[in-house]
């Protein structure tokens, strides 16, 4: 099979490394490696969840996309996460749209029929894939607090540290306009709002990269932006954030 994983190699993803081996054997047949374009729609929103990507690296933002085409970030994955989750709840549409934000990296593709069958038939795939349902309703719920309580720069040191979080190294590829997105403002209000972050020292923009110069007084400006979500992901599931 095209890009299946070689014999009893673990994948990068968090979630399907942390599967016992067995319940990982059962799944690797079934799972085919695929590039992760930037600006590629993975997930088209209100169709049908036609394939599950566990991430191994890069980025992917969900949006809520509205009637005129706008869209608003509501939440970001990269090797701790998977698209498709509705499928697992019985629902065969997502409400979001699913878009690649940094490129370069791959995932590791299933059919929902496949996944739901390993489900049903391992015990403990469906548990760990639910806890990770749960994750993300924290990180959705996170992203509410945040757009409803914080000052614009609060909220955009928030989703750097979880850009940051999913990368190696120090370095965020992410254009203005993707931030303006997820932060559902102007992509000007976007370089204004750098300029103050900047200005403190915390990060260094040059050409498209942002690059986290003090990731502790980022955290410390985020406040309880930042955190909860990634808590409860190292709670239920593993570690991931940066220290």
């Amino acid at each position: 099979m095209r890009g299946m994983l070689p014999s009893a190699k673990r994948s990068p993803n968090i979630l399907l490394a942390s599967l016992r081996p067995e319940d990982f054997a059962f799944l690797e047949p079934r799972l085919n490696r695929v590039p992760l374009l930037t600006d590629e729609v993975i997930l088209k929103p209100n169709c049908a969840v036609d394939r599950i990507c566990f991430v191994e690296s890069g980025v992917a933002s969900f949006h809520e996309v509205l009637k005129d085409g706008s869209r608003v970030g509501v939440a970001i994955i990269g090797f701790e996460g998977m698209t498709g989750w509705p499928a697992l709840l019985g629902v065969d549409q997502s409400p979001h749209e699913a878009r690649v934000a940094i490129g370069g990296g791959t995932a590791l593709s299933i059919s929902p029929a496949e996944l739901l069958k390993a489900c049903t038939e391992r015990q403990a795939i469906n548990v760990l894939l639910l806890r990770y349902i749960h994750c993300m309703m924290s990180q959705m719920g996170r992203t509410i607090m945040s757009n409803l309580n914080d000052a614009l720069e609060k909220r955009l040191a928030r989703w750097l540290l979880m850009n940051h979080d999913r990368l190696e190294g120090d370095r965020i590829k992410l254009t203005h306009d993707q931030l303006g997105v997820m932060l559902g403002v102007r992509r000007a209000t976007v370089t204004d709002t750098l300029h103050i972050l900047e200005g403190e020292g915390m990060i260094r923009c040059n050409r498209g990269v942002i690059e986290v110069c003090d990731r502790k007084r980022l955290l410390d400006f985020a406040g309880e932006s930042y955190g909860a979500a990634e808590t409860e992901y190292a709670r239920f599931i593993a570690p991931f954030a940066k220290s």
